[in-house]
């Protein structure tokens, strides 16, 4: 739903205000999972009332604590929020009825609530308490910001960000697997900010066997760790692997052997099977099971293999490439193992959202509009 300000020409307050707002939300960049990141703004006559932020599920929700923080005050001020304000009752009460019993005037929403609770309900609540609503301001921002709840909300299951680091000629590591580094410490510390903000991160067991990662975050302090989930078909992960040391991992595999199992359990892992008709993880199946479990965003560091497969079933929705100004060769690794392809109609096709620099390196962003193939049988 995209409201515009009836126009699309906001006003320059308005856009300020907001701005003020999604900057709030990302300070629960690293904290609000499973919930999304929301930040709220009470202004009147061009001074805040009151702001605040979702910090943590189960907490005051952004509108809550702007409104804590106004006090008496919030009659008749504009509410400046990046998230449609909630109508249901979850671990908190609902923050449309908290706003109507403040007696705001105004509601300025980035973007409407994709949960079903919500979806469009908390607006209509708004407005039939006699405030008004306008809704779009900033939304492209307000997505990208909660892109991983949308997906869970709207398609079951997380957004997936495979995230590769190669050279200049798109290669990952040497023949020989070394890749220890191809980018720059600059590379490697944004990278950690994408595993911060990461519910979950993937590897395969290939990865594991062959750098035992950790899959922690290190180069900045959060709060919070992700996830550590392993495909792993045959269960061949060795109960020694650091990723382990957490003690909680996922470990989704195809065939199950009891006694490699039990061993997992015992350093805290749990071990999901979800077999597809080729005797390897379903991984699409994977997907929904992360979403079921309440996964937004999963940020992928693996090899070219199953970077392949995850890409060829439809698995990436993005790619965040760390783009180095060197090149390795033709006999070097590429990202994605994938057939040959016959035909350039079978490429897989993305579109760039972001390019900057980091360091001596290249971020590029790009979200998947085509998966590879369909390819021929052989």
């Amino acid at each position: 739903m995209v409201d515009a300000a009836a126009s699309g020409a906001w006003p320059a307050a308005d856009d300020a205000w907001m701005a003020r707002a999604l900057a709030l939300a990302g300070r629960g960049l690293f904290t609000t999972t499973p919930n999304p990141r929301v930040g709220c703004v009470l202004v009147r006559d061009g001074r805040v009332l009151g702001e605040g932020f979702h910090a943590v599920a189960g907490g005051l929700h952004a509108e809550a604590a702007a409104l804590a923080a106004a006090g008496n005050d919030a009659a008749g001020a504009t509410a400046y929020v990046t998230l449609e304000p909630c109508s249901h009752f979850g671990r908190t009460p609902p923050c449309a009825d908290a706003l109507v019993a403040a007696g705001v005037a105004r509601v300025v929403a980035a973007m409407e609530d994709p949960n079903p609770k919500v979806a469009g309900r908390g607006f209509a609540r708004l407005r039939a308490a006699g405030i008004e609503v306008s809704i779009g301001l900033r939304a492209a921002e307000a997505l990208d910001l909660n892109i991983g709840f949308v997906s869970r909300m709207t398609r079951g299951r997380p957004w997936l960000r495979l995230k590769v680091a190669a050279s200049l000629d798109g290669r990952t590591a040497l023949s020989n697997r070394i890749s220890q580094w191809i980018t720059g410490e600059a590379a490697r510390a944004d990278g950690h900010h994408w595993r911060a903000r990461s519910c979950a991160v993937l590897t395969g067991i290939g990865t594991v066997r062959e750098d035992d990662p950790r899959l922690t975050v290190r180069a900045l302090e959060t709060p919070r760790q992700p996830l550590p989930v392993v495909v792993d078909s045959r269960l061949q992960l060795e109960p020694g692997a650091k990723l382990l040391d957490a003690g909680r991992a996922l470990v989704f595999a195809a065939v199950d052997d009891p006694a490699a199992r039990r061993a997992l359990e015992a350093r805290g892992a749990e071990v999901v099977l979800v077999p597809n008709a080729s005797g390897k993880v379903d991984l699409p199946a994977m997907l929904q099971e992360l979403g079921r479990r309440g996964i937004n965003d999963v940020l992928v560091e693996t090899g070219t293999r199953l970077n392949g497969s995850l890409l060829r079933e439809g698995c990436v929705d993005e790619l965040l490439a760390y783009v180095a100004p060197s090149v390795l060769g033709e006999r070097a690794l590429g990202m994605f193992d994938l057939p040959a392809m016959d035909e350039l109609a079978q490429r897989a096709t993305l579109r760039f959202t972001d390019v900057v620099r980091v360091g001596d390196d290249l971020r590029l962003r790009l979200q998947v509009e085509r998966t590879p193939g369909p390819f021929p049988h052989r």
